[in-house]
């Protein structure tokens, strides 16, 4: 597969990562795209969301600065992740219901830790997990994964469903950026020297899969605390 790279802002320039002979896809030191890594067990990871959001329902979440994030977003693990007017944080408990995240479904950990290990992460332990939910027209800004306590630990990036433009930067919101093209069953883990860089995905564009129909879900995993 062909890397190239663009700029923020304005946009990224013209050139993208497609797959073209599907393999593990180094993106940058500590950051690797493990393609089709979670196919296999893609089945049993749509099941799991569906009962973590029967009992946490999707919702879209605020910024602090008032702003419905485009995506919707739920939690699972001993710490789900949140905004509102207050700020970004970690939280034990569910704000609507008042109870705890639901548990981190075994499918869901069991494929972080070997994802990671894969990755040259061995010894994974992830305590959270963020569920967005992205339709036609869904994004996430760029920004950086720091609201955890200790940056040892690297991030796991499941998708399911559409495929996604995922754009991954550098430690700078200026720096330029990889387009990366991700399908049903990809997976990007990125730590060590690659744990603070920025990344975000742009606009979903509208489709439908076999798995999600006019979705894409992601499964963002992590050691919050």
């Amino acid at each position: 597969m062909a890397v190239s790279r663009g700029c923020h802002s304005g946009g990224v320039a013209a050139g993208e990562l497609f797959e073209s002979g599907r393999s593990d896809v180094a993106l940058a030191a500590g950051a690797v795209l493990l393609a089709g890594f979670a196919a296999p067990v893609a089945g049993s990871l749509i099941a799991a969301v569906e009962a973590v959001t029967a009992l946490a329902p999707f919702r879209h979440m605020l910024t602090p600065g008032g702003r419905r994030m485009s995506a919707a977003m739920s939690n699972c693990g001993a710490w789900g992740w949140i905004t509102d007017r207050t700020g970004y944080r970690y939280s034990s408990d569910d704000p609507e219901t008042r109870r705890p995240w639901p548990a981190m479904p075994d499918a869901v950990a069991a494929l972080a830790v070997e994802a990671a290990a894969r990755a040259g992460f061995p010894g994974f332990a992830p305590d959270a997990c963020l569920v967005n939910r992205y339709e036609p027209g869904a994004r996430l800004t760029l920004h950086q994964d720091k609201d955890e306590r200790d940056f040892s630990a690297p991030i796991v990036s499941v998708s399911l469903g559409l495929p996604a433009v995922f754009l991954f930067g550098g430690e700078r919101r200026g720096d330029r950026q990889l387009r990366v093209r991700l399908v049903h069953g990809d997976v990007v883990v990125w730590g060590g020297p690659a744990r603070l860089r920025y990344h975000g995905v742009l606009p979903l564009a509208d489709g439908s899969h076999p798995a999600t129909g006019r979705r894409r879900v992601n499964l963002t995993i992590r050691k919050a605390r």
